[in-house]
């Protein structure tokens, strides 16, 4: 058993995110597991920039309301207790609603030393028209 020393809170940077984003690193596995998980933590109105994962990610909504959109322009709402999956490759973004905070648990899986694929890739920001477009609530 190994217990791992907490890394101090990182503050996102201004290439991935629009707004305030902090994250604590739970987890960077190292060879044979590649899992990550960040604790993430939202103030109102900030976002990721669009980006997918070589290996998909999974995000667990634990406070406020999470926006998630895709490029078909569909912008969902996840609630505490939720979990969204984004596939392999699939271009998106998250972030809070406007007048609250978020917070979630972000997992995804590395890629293995000899894999060329970038673990997560990053593209542009996310403008304020594809932020504030129509949102549906997950069933």
């Amino acid at each position: 058993m190994e217990f791992i020393k907490p890394r101090p809170t990182g503050k996102g940077p201004e290439e991935w995110f629009n707004g305030d984003v902090w994250f604590d690193v739970i987890h960077a596995g190292q060879e044979p597991s590649r899992i990550r998980a960040n604790m993430v933590r939202f103030a109102p109105g900030a976002r990721t920039a669009w980006h997918h994962h070589a290996v998909g990610q999974t995000l667990h909504v634990v406070a406020g309301i999470a926006l998630i959109g895709t490029r078909d322009g569909a912008i969902f709402e996840a609630h505490p207790g939720e979990t969204v999956t984004c596939p392999p490759g699939e271009e998106h973004w998250h972030g809070s609603t406007e007048d609250r905070f978020m917070q979630h648990l972000a997992l995804w899986d590395g890629t293995a030393p000899d894999d060329d694929r970038i673990e997560t890739t990053w593209l542009e920001h996310v403008t304020d028209e594809q932020y504030r477009g129509p949102r549906t609530r997950s069933n």
